[in-house]
């Protein structure tokens, strides 16, 4: 096994301007995420009020106009106070301190001081594209997004049943949480007291493919214990399909195939707040048990997302290696290892910091 040369050209034009202020990233590495789709907030939390929000040390305002959320960088440029302290007023941002209001484009429409006075063309705030989708509002800090839009069919589905948990916040990496979502050998032991069975920790060989969003996995085994919603285990006697599809650098829809047509579809969207600090959106559906209520479903995923989280905040070194050499590798980790390589092909650094 040979490292991944991490020398070539990146897949993106890295982003250019200056990055923000206390950045942790490595400068190549932030100018190549920042190319890339993120959630930074559930919709339901964007209602009258402008909220504060953090990606790649970015710190953002959203706020919800009738043309839809906007997200701009958190910053009044008059006297640099955080917009996020302000109020809307008619569709409109309003600083707490002067009283300055910008537009959803970021266009500042009045200075009160100076009602009849012109608005210097420098009063418009850094804005970025944003779209809200599966109950997510989604932002890039590049005027052009890169990479593939993460899919989620059976949101819109009416056979499924939608659950949002609030999001989950890590000390941790968004490499490292990603990798360890796709993991298949640690189901055993990390996961014995909800899905795993430390008796059958055996993981069969397992086909990965490269695709045009990123990768592609097709795992085949007998843990396949799920939860029911009268609180009784399922035990397949064939096993469970799990199917990975990553969406690089940081999300993975997770589509379970369970007995009798029963799906059970989970998208890992692990938002990077800095370079060690991660904000976990997952979003559940399951077409099974649909008349039952939501909030068992949901405590059970989140069961599993904080054993994850223990595990994946004690790793060391935090960073996520690229170099293949730097960590010893065995067969169950072909999804790691392949995750890696696509990381490296984007144009990330050796000692990536995220």
């Amino acid at each position: 096994m040979s490292a991944l040369a991490t020398d070539a050209p990146p897949i993106v034009k890295p982003v250019e301007g200056p990055l923000p202020r206390g950045c942790t990233f490595a400068e190549g590495d932030w100018r190549i995420l920042a190319n890339y789709w993120y959630p930074v907030a559930l919709s339901r939390d964007i209602r009258d009020q402008p909220v504060a929000a953090r990606l790649l040390d970015q710190r953002l305002v959203l706020y919800r106009t009738s043309q839809g959320v906007a997200a701009a960088n958190d910053l009044c440029l008059h006297r640099g106070v955080p917009l996020s302290m302000g109020h809307l007023d008619g569709g409109e941002l309003v600083c707490a301190y002067h009283g300055f209001r910008y537009d959803g484009n970021g266009q500042c429409v009045c200075i009160p001081a100076h009602p009849g006075a012109a608005i210097p063309p420098k009063l418009r705030l850094t804005t970025h594209p944003v779209r809200e989708c599966y109950g997510m509002i989604w932002t890039c800090l590049a005027n052009q997004p890169a990479g593939t839009f993460p899919e989620l069919p059976e949101w819109d589905d009416p056979a499924y049943q939608q659950a949002l948990p609030d999001p989950l916040d890590l000390s941790a990496s968004a490499g490292r949480q990603l990798e360890g979502f796709m993991d298949v050998a640690h189901f055993a032991f990390l996961h014995a007291e909800t899905f795993g069975d430390r008796d059958n920790p055996c993981v069969p060989n397992y086909p990965v493919e490269r695709a045009p969003h990123g990768l592609h996995i097709e795992y085949q085994s007998t843990v396949g214990n799920y939860m029911r919603q009268d609180g009784s285990e399922a035990e397949p006697e064939k096993g469970v399909l799990r199917v990975f599809d990553c969406y690089v650098p940081f999300t993975a829809r997770l589509t379970v195939h369970l007995p009798d047509g029963a799906r059970l579809v989970i998208l890992d969207c692990a938002s990077p707040v800095s370079a060690r600090e991660t904000r976990l959106f997952a979003p559940l559906l399951r077409n099974y048990d649909t008349d039952q209520p939501l909030e068992p479903f949901i405590d059970y995923n989140v069961k599993i997302f904080n054993e994850d989280r223990a595990i994946v905040q004690a790793q060391y070194p935090e960073d996520l290696p690229i170099d293949l050499l730097e960590e010893v590798h065995i067969r169950a980790d072909k999804t790691s290892i392949a995750y890696r390589q696509e990381l490296g092909r984007l144009g990330l650094g050796r000692a990536f910091t995220s």
